[in-house]
């Protein structure tokens, strides 16, 4: 009998179970692939992630493993461009952009140190109940044997088609419609810090990651990704960034692609139920939204920074336990959804409904480097909108 079984040990898995063992629970931790393994990521990692990551003890072993440091951002638009940085985070301004296949094992390795039993190729089956209530977990083991496994609490971690939320009929409590598709893959000498080109129906990404290697991402309206496959996805990825940044194009053309494209035209957009009665979601399990403001990771670990500080010692108090899962629901509420709202009016891809506001940026490092800081988190949109702000909006 453990306190709680974790499904799913990426970005949001791990870091909850390594927590949750350094408060004194037993965990379990199941996850499905075999580690290292890839998987479809904007890798971006903002200042609060960072932060994080050096509070849980993991940022040098990330640091170690040759993620390179990104400490400039530019962003270019319809005839602006602005260049500057988000503020620090509890004093960490530089930012990272790991391979999947580096910072996965790097939170699982935490979480096993910390004292969790870590189990990887177990596909998780089913649920087990007690009346309403979810007791534990049936899977699969590597040998193909079918095991179960109970726990006081089952954390669902396990992505944006989460089992945990399909068996336990989570409902989506808000849901917007797919609004861009994106594809991207890996270059090798093409110099670049986090970069970002946007033009009507085109937006373009790119950043440093490991071996030397940048990512370069581009997104399409969700309207075109029939015709973005019939034409070829490379094609279609190459005149985008032609189009939308020809600088970039040439810095592109003088290295080369070292690796096959990667994408996908299901960026769902939602809120889940948070919890029930021995169930909890976390991760994109509970909300995913559009993948083009790069905050899947960063947010992951702010859920599992919540959600176990809300449990602290009170797992074992059925009272105390829903009401800290009710106040992690609530934070949800009040952390994300500005940014589940922030990157659907950017996955509109219609850079003219801003583009006079950010103009009026461009001089003021201060005013920019804060403009940068409402996506990272460092800042809030509401202190972004002050009467500062406003001053300069009237002024231009």
């Amino acid at each position: 009998m453990y306190d709680v079984i974790v499904i799913g040990a990426r970005c949001a898995g791990s870091p909850a179970a390594m927590l949750l063992a350094r408060q004194g629970y037993r965990v379990l931790l199941l996850e499905k692939a075999k580690f290292p393994q890839d998987t479809l990521s904007s890798h971006y990692i903002h200042q609060p992630g960072v932060a994080l990551l050096d509070r849980w003890g993991l940022l040098d072993e990330l640091r170690n493993a040759g993620c390179r440091p990104i400490n400039h951002q530019s962003y270019e638009a319809l005839g602006v461009r602005l260049e500057g940085f988000s503020l620090p985070v509890d004093g960490h301004r530089t930012t990272y952009a790991p391979r999947r296949f580096v910072l996965d094992p790097i939170l699982a390795r935490g979480a096993v140190a910390a004292g969790v039993e870590f189990r990887e190729s177990c596909a998780v089956n089913d649920l087990l109940y007690e009346g309403d209530r979810v007791v534990g977990v049936r899977y699969t083991t590597p040998g193909g044997i079918e095991a179960t496994e109970r726990a006081r609490l089952v954390v669902g971690a396990d992505g944006m088609r989460s089992l945990v939320a399909r068996k336990v009929g989570a409902p989506k409590v808000v849901e917007r419609p797919r609004m861009t598709c994106t594809y991207y893959s890996y270059w090798d000498g093409v110099p670049a810090n986090f970069e970002l080109y946007e033009r009507p129906g085109r937006w373009i990404a790119l950043a440093p990651t490991n071996d030397g290697l940048t990512l370069i991402m581009t997104y399409f309206p969700q309207s075109e990704f029939s015709e973005v496959r019939a034409a070829g996805v490379e094609a279609s990825y190459l005149e985008a960034v032609r189009t939308t940044a020809p600088e970039l194009y040439a810095r592109m053309s003088a290295g080369k692609r070292v690796e096959q494209m990667y994408g996908t035209g299901a960026q769902e957009n939602y809120f889940r139920k948070a919890y029930g009665p021995g169930w909890v979601l976390l991760g994109d399990a509970v909300h995913h939204k559009d993948s083009i403001t790069a905050r899947g990771i960063t947010d992951a670990f702010l859920q599992v920074q919540s959600l176990t500080d809300h449990i602290g010692d009170q797992l074992h108090d059925e009272e105390a336990l829903t009401a800290a899962l009710k106040r992690y629901e609530r934070d949800l509420d009040d952390k994300f959804y500005s940014f589940y709202q922030g990157a659907l009016n950017v996955a509109e891809l219609k850079p003219e409904r801003h583009t006079e506001m950010v103009q009026k940026l461009v001089g003021n490092q201060d005013l920019i480097d804060r403009y940068f800081s409402t996506v990272s988190g460092a800042y809030s949109f509401d202190d972004f909108y002050s009467n500062e702000l406003l001053t300069v909006l009237d002024q231009g």
